[in-house]
């Protein structure tokens, strides 16, 4: 199964193609951001395989947060190593 997983954005990087690290729950993943063009640090994205694909706001990703958390194991395998 593919999720679209929510984070907050800790970092833009100044590289081509765009790029950050997004805080999953206290995860922390690379991810592109070519598709969110918009999106700065502090904002929340919804990621699926290595790309933000959309912004959420805060209440949206806690509360898809809270539904993941239920799943044993939900981000960390989503998100792999």
């Amino acid at each position: 199964m593919c999720l679209g997983i929510p984070g907050r954005i800790v970092t833009v990087d100044d590289t081509e193609p765009r790029s950050g690290t997004v805080d999953f729950d206290g995860l922390r993943r690379p991810v592109c951001l070519v598709y969110t063009p918009e999106a700065e640090v502090g904002d929340h994205v919804i990621v699926h395989v290595g790309f933000a694909i959309a912004l959420v706001d805060e209440e949206e990703a806690a509360r898809t947060l809270a539904v993941l958390r239920a799943m044993p194991d939900a981000i960390e395998t989503e998100l792999g190593p």
